[in-house]
């Protein structure tokens, strides 16, 4: 399909002279103003538009405002008079794709028509096959081809193209920092920075300053003014990860904040700008705190433009030899060392395990796996032989019961564990087991299978 394209200008003269250049090579359409090149837009897609900056009434400037940096928007290429230098770098602060002086030569337009013609192919390219991989199980840096995990990808995939913000439901270690970065990095604020701060690991005290900034003096050991993360987001992503361990106090003013798009330093009396899209996650039940009034219910609504839920491992066993083969093609590039494989048993027993502490946990027992075998060959005991090891340590996520989000989360993790222990104890001997801890040997099975317990 000819790409097409569209000249902005109020001289006929100057429209005329450039259809007749691009005649034949695009097609080519015309508009006298700002309000005629708007009615164009809402009635057909151009690849590039030549818009001309100094017009009567509203100038280039107001539509390429308009017309944004989205990953469908046209490239913009700004005509300005000679000696408009400020003009030029405003242009290009807007989201010009380029610009040029009049008067310019043919030549020299050609050649940026050219390469804003090829910039916009290249996009839809790498859109086309951003889209694809969303659908086939890959979504920057993670993986899942199972039905669950596609549908996550192909939303992130969308959203992250609009300005809405993000909520993150999930476990600890499904991978919910990645998504919130990825969607950063696809999104129309990518120029801007990514900033990250975690709710659960500040104390209360702390977490006011961080998300704000001080000035110098607002407290004992301010000695210097120092900006938030409100502040260090500015035209970037905000991301709050574990929003639900946040007090009520600080909750009103991040909702006060992203309304207002303006935040206040500790000891300041300035608003200063805060443009962040917020992208928030939390690995507990929100909904339920906001129904119990822990959570203000104004900012639930204002976070969760668009919800986001990643499923825990143990709910998608088909990702882990997928998530597997990932890691271990990541650990042989981070080791520069190569020849050690995952055996077929060993990515059964991979696939069998429960992993409370979900991809990350798994990640970091492949690590463990790859730094400390012996052979080319990693089977299935060497896998059994560790798991056992940690969770007779607590694991590397702490001890699972006691980092439940709630109750329910807490007595599901404790059962798995100590029917895990007991059938070791016993051999793997399930009628054995189910005597010795006063269950049903049928009951005791369907335990098994429902937790996704690892018999030995």
């Amino acid at each position: 399909m000819q790409r097409a394209m569209l000249i902005v200008d109020d001289e006929e003269a100057a429209r005329y002279a450039l259809v007749r250049v691009f005649q034949g090579e695009y097609r080519a359409a015309e508009a006298a103003s700002v309000a005629q090149a708007r009615q164009r837009l809402r009635a057909e897609r151009f690849d590039v538009i030549l818009l001309d900056h100094n017009m009567p009434g509203e100038d280039g400037l107001a539509l390429l405002n308009e017309i944004g940096q989205g990953p469908e928007s046209p490239a913009v290429i700004m005509i300005t008079a000679h000696g408009s230098e400020r003009l030029a770098v405003n242009s290009m602060k807007a989201g010009a794709y380029d610009y040029l002086a009049k008067p310019f030569e043919i030549d020299e337009l050609r050649l940026v028509v050219t390469r804003a013609m090829e910039r916009q192919q290249l996009r839809e390219e790498v859109r086309g096959l951003r889209e694809y991989l969303a659908a086939e199980g890959q979504f920057g840096n993670m993986v899942g081809s199972s039905a669950a995990m596609r549908e996550v990808f192909q939303q992130a995939e969308r959203v992250a193209q609009s300005d809405l913000p993000v909520l993150i439901l999930g476990e600890s270690g499904t991978g919910k920092d990645l998504l919130a970065q990825e969607i950063h990095t696809r999104s129309l604020r990518s120029r801007g920075r990514f900033v990250a701060l975690n709710c659960a690991a500040l104390p209360e005290t702390l977490v006011e300053s961080e998300l704000f900034g001080y000035e110098k003096g607002a407290f004992t050991g301010a000695n210097i003014a120092r900006p938030g993360k409100f502040e260090l987001a500015h035209q970037g992503t905000l991301f709050l990860d574990e929003i639900a361990d946040m007090d009520p106090s600080t909750q009103t003013k991040i909702l006060r904040a992203s309304e207002s798009g303006t935040i206040e330093r500790l000891g300041g009396n300035r608003p200063v700008p805060a443009d962040v899209r917020i992208v928030s996650a939390t690995n507990k039940d929100i909904s339920t705190l906001v129904r119990e009034n822990s959570f203000r219910e104004d900012l639930y609504y204002r976070l969760a433009g668009v919800t986001l839920y990643i499923p825990p491992l143990r709910d998608r066993a088909g990702d882990i030899p997928l998530l597997s083969g990932h890691f271990w093609a990541g650990l042989e590039n981070k080791y520069k060392r190569e020849g050690a494989e995952l055996g077929p048993d060993a990515l059964a027993r991979l696939a069998g395990a429960p992993w409370p502490g979900n991809v990350r946990q798994l990640r970091s027992t492949l690590e463990k796996l790859f730094v400390l075998g012996r052979g080319n060959i990693v089977n299935g005991e060497d896998i059994a032989v560790l798991l056992t090891a940690d969770s007779q340590r607590g694991g590397d996520h702490g001890e699972p019961a006691f980092q439940a989000a709630d109750y329910r989360e807490a007595r599901r993790l404790f059962e798995q564990e100590y029917l895990s222990r007991k059938l070791r104890e016993y051999g793997g001997n399930v009628t054995r087991t189910a005597s010795a801890i006063g269950l049903e040997r049928q009951s005791l099975q369907e335990k098994i299978k429902k937790l996704g317990v690892l018999r030995p």
